[in-house]
């Protein structure tokens, strides 16, 4: 007697198995996203100077174009801008630094965005929330 082949999965079996390949794979795609979220953290003054080290090195070697390394008050802004555009926007958009100005309490607003932003919280009432 000769031994019998193995059977040959029917359609029905390699469809179970290819649909629950995909929602494993989805699944495991989707996991990464949901851990960030709900692991979220402040950014650390040390990340924010990594970034803002790497926007200034961007700037120098002419990838924010000549503008940004027009004036030391340009390269701030420029340097602002890549941090945070969202921030930028928020605190300094229809008012950028201007040559000499030395603005505490907007530095301290950008900031708090920046904190705000990275834990995906709601950016509303960050303008206005230090005072003069």
């Amino acid at each position: 007697m000769s031994p019998r082949p193995p059977p040959r999965p029917s359609r029905r079996s390699r469809r179970r198995f290819s649909t629950a390949c995909c929602l494993l794979l989805l699944a495991l795609a989707l996991l990464p996203s949901a851990a960030a979220k709900s692991s979220r953290r402040p950014i650390s003054d040390n990340e924010i100077r990594q970034k803002k080290e790497a926007c200034y090195s961007d700037i120098e070697n002419g990838l924010w174009g000549w503008v940004c390394r027009s004036s030391p008050t340009e390269k701030e802004n420029c340097v602002l801008r890549c941090l945070s555009p969202e921030c930028y926007d928020l605190i300094y958009g229809g008012d950028p630094l201007e040559e000499g100005e030395l603005d505490y309490i907007r530095g301290q607003e950008y900031k708090y965005c920046m904190h705000k932003s990275s834990l995906g919280e709601s950016l509303d009432g960050v303008k206005g929330s230090f005072t003069y």
